[in-house]
């Protein structure tokens, strides 16, 4: 296990501090930043996404950040390839990676070495299903499911039943259960040793206030005029699922104030951000860092340190 490459994480909820944390984490230990963020991957989608800038990278390399088209298609299995590229990249120069972000899905991908299997939808399969839910009710495909596999319908509710469906076409088209492909997925050990960080709050209330303030500053930095640019060349497509951009869309066509707008984006964040933090809060590996005890990021890069000697990780 110690002859694998080592990487470090630092995750958590948006507004949380992790840039700070990774960027002076990459100077203690001659790393490089790669970005675990779904948003920030493409170009053009900047304040809204809250991309580091060039002076907030402080002359740190930052990868995956702003390299895809808003019109370009682009999956967790593609995200964990290139990220897996860039890591040994930076091995190769002596270096250390550092992932930084709060997309879990990309995080918990790339530690657990998933294995994305491509299944292609079978919509006759699909429709036959359908028709059944219409005919004999959801329950039924539910308890279809159950007969299959019981611990992948025990995590659904009859009314889910698009990923009922799913579970169904794809037990038809493989011959496998969802259950049985996930324990496939994780069956090739990573070939990198990880340590993850992630940044929390005691008080909630601390990070709620810290993400309000930031919206503010993410108006004075140029959001509304960003967020009009996009709106203007018709591109929504990709910025709608960017807190930050469709709310707006009411104040750009006179149905709502600016004020009404950015109480919404504030509150969407904010529903984001707990979101992460019950991502990440499921995996046991994560080492929390409660930022109310941590006024400087002095302290926060002492008690990485400390975790990282304590571990003996690098």
């Amino acid at each position: 296990m110690n002859n694998k490459p080592p990487i470090l994480v630092v995750a958590g909820p948006t507004a949380s501090g992790k840039t700070a944390l990774g960027i002076a984490l990459a100077k203690l230990y001659n790393g490089e930043v790669v970005s675990a963020d779904s948003m920030q991957i493409y170009k053009g989608l900047d304040i809204a996404t809250a991309k580091p800038t060039i002076d907030e990278m402080d002359g740190i390399p930052h990868h995956l950040i702003g390299f895809l088209g808003r019109n370009q298609n682009f999956s967790v299995a593609e995200y964990v390839k290139l990220a897996y590229q860039k890591f040994d990249d930076i091995h190769s120069r002596g270096r250390l990676p550092i992932v930084v972000g709060g997309t879990g899905l990309y995080i918990t991908s790339m530690m657990d070495n998933i294995q994305f299997v491509e299944i292609e939808t079978n919509q006759d399969i699909r429709d036959r299903l359908q028709l059944e839910a219409q005919t004999y009710g959801k329950a039924y495909l539910l308890n279809k499911l159950y007969d299959i596999d019981v611990q992948t319908a025990k995590t659904l509710h009859e009314n889910n039943m698009g990923r009922i469906i799913r579970a169904l076409e794809v037990y038809e088209l493989t011959g496998k259960t969802m259950t049985e492909l996930k324990v496939e997925s994780r069956s090739i050990e990573t070939p990198y040793r990880w340590l993850p960080f992630g940044i929390n709050f005691e008080d909630r209330s601390i990070l709620y206030d810290r993400i309000n303030k930031r919206v503010d500053t993410m108006v004075q930095n140029g959001l509304i005029e960003e967020c009009l640019n996009v709106y203007n060349q018709g591109d929504m497509k990709t910025s709608n699922q960017a807190i930050g951009y469709k709310e707006l869309v009411p104040y750009f066509e006179n149905k709502a104030t600016l004020t009404e707008c950015l109480d919404i984006i504030k509150q969407e964040t904010r529903h984001y951000a707990k979101r992460q933090l019950t991502w990440f809060r499921k995996d046991n590996r994560i080492n929390w860092i409660m930022a109310d005890n941590f006024d400087t990021i002095h302290k926060f890069t002492d008690f990485c340190e400390k975790v990282i000697a304590k571990q003996n990780f690098l």
